[in-house]
C-alpha cells in the first residue's frame, strides 16, 4: 500500500483535531502544528467534512470541530473521506477483477489485501492513536522485527 500525502495530511489533521478536543482548530494552526502546506490543507479539510467527520465555522470563534468522539473515528474513515477505497485494483474493487489462466488466483490475493488492510485501519481509532494505545494485533505486528526491514 502507498500512503500518499493526501492520506498522510488528512489522518495527521483529524489526530490533531482530536487532540484539542472540545475546542477546534483553524487550518492554519493545524498546518502549523503538523506541517502541512495550507492550500493542500484546506481541500483535505473539505473532504473531511463533506465525509461529515469534521464540521467547519466561519468568523472570529470559527475552525474545524470534529463531529464524532475520536473513539468513533476508525483511520479507514479519514482514508475514504481523503483518498476512496482502501484498496482498488487500477480503480476498480478487487472482486471486480479476473484474470485469465494462471494469473486467476490473484483475485483472491487483492481481496486478501484488502482485508488485511481493513483488519489495522478499520480496528484503530482516532482515540487509539491519541492515546498510543494500538489495538493488540496492531501492536503485535509492530513488536515483529521483520516488520521493521525494508524489502
Amino acid at each position: 500500500m502507498h500512503v500518499t500525502a493526501r492520506v498522510d495530511y488528512a489522518v495527521r489533521a483529524v489526530i490533531e483535531l482530536a487532540s484539542r478536543l472540545p475546542h477546534g482548530a483553524t487550518r492554519q494552526q493545524i498546518a502549523d502544528s503538523q506541517d502541512i502546506p495550507g492550500k493542500f490543507l484546506e481541500a483535505i479539510l473539505g473532504d473531511l467534512r463533506r465525509a461529515g467527520l469534521l464540521d467547519a465555522q466561519r468568523g472570529a470563534a470559527g475552525g474545524y470541530r470534529l463531529t464524532k468522539d475520536p473513539a468513533e473515528i476508525q483511520l479507514a474513515d479519514v482514508i475514504r473521506a481523503a483518498e476512496g477505497p482502501l484498496a482498488a485494483v487500477r480503480g476498480r474493487p478487487p472482486e471486480d477483477t479476473a484474470y485469465p489462466g494462471p494469473a486467476a488466483p490473484l483475485t483472491d490475493v487483492w481481496v486478501a489485501v484488502r482485508a488485511s488492510l481493513r483488519e489495522v485501519l478499520e480496528e484503530t481509532t482516532v482515540a487509539d492513536v491519541l492515546a498510543e494505545r494500538l489495538p493488540e494485533h496492531v501492536r503485535a505486528l509492530v513488536e515483529r522485527p521483520d516488520s521493521w526491514a525494508r524489502r
